[in-house]
């Protein structure tokens, strides 16, 4: 089984172009899971969660002040924060991720002890064009919130509330009823995203027009 990297594997199409399983790299990895969050957009959020005291990583040894991260991993590159978790759940892309990093072993808290090379069964779609405008929307409407609302920490405690309700919405699949209500708190929390919404609609248009026969 000759070793690959997952940018070599998946086009931009989305869709394998070489037989999966296959062995890639930890590092490509990494690598293809911050590209993937990047085409999203996911890079704004989080430039708005740092300017107000809200960085995921902060206190970590590997974050260099001024500088970012020096020792990026798996365990960190899979995992989400609230607002990360809500623009993938948006996008109907939330399930193939935490699919995708399932199959990836050795992920700990702030480390990893995953192997340099892996075989994997899955993998992650790349989107034919890129969505960055998504994310960059949803930061503006954070920014927004941020500047109009007194309470000291609005978003931080948004990004919580969006991370415990969809994290309870993905361990009810068999309950329709604890579905709907969590998809309503969901969409009550996040009704100020008047821009990402605005964005999410022609999206979802576009992609209706593309399957559409």
């Amino acid at each position: 089984m000759p070793d690959t990297t997952l940018d070599e594997q998946t086009d931009k199409s989305a869709g394998p172009i070489i037989h999966l399983p296959t062995k890639v790299s930890r590092t490509s990895l990494i690598e293809n899971g911050m590209l993937t969050l990047n085409e999203w957009g996911a890079n704004h959020i989080c430039k708005v969660c740092i300017a107000n005291s809200g960085s995921c990583c902060r206190d970590c040894r590997h974050l260099l002040d001024g500088v970012g991260c020096q020792r990026r991993n798996t365990s960190c590159t899979a995992w989400l924060c609230g607002f990360h978790k809500f623009l993938l759940y948006e996008v109907g892309q939330l399930e193939e991720w935490n699919n995708f990093w399932h199959q990836v072993p050795g992920q700990d808290y702030r480390e990893d002890f995953t192997p340099e090379y892996i075989v994997i069964d899955k993998a992650l779609r790349r989107q034919k064009q890129t969505m960055e405008h998504l994310g960059e929307a949803l930061a503006a409407d954070l920014q927004e919130m941020e500047r109009s609302h007194i309470a000291i920490g609005i978003i931080i405690t948004l990004r919580e509330k969006l991370d415990k309700n969809i994290d309870q919405l993905t361990t009810v699949e068999n309950d329709p009823k604890k579905q709907i209500r969590l998809r309503r708190k969901i969409k009550v929390l996040t009704s100020g995203f008047e821009r990402f919404h605005h964005l999410l609609k022609k999206y979802h248009e576009q992609q209706a027009d593309v399957i559409s026969p």
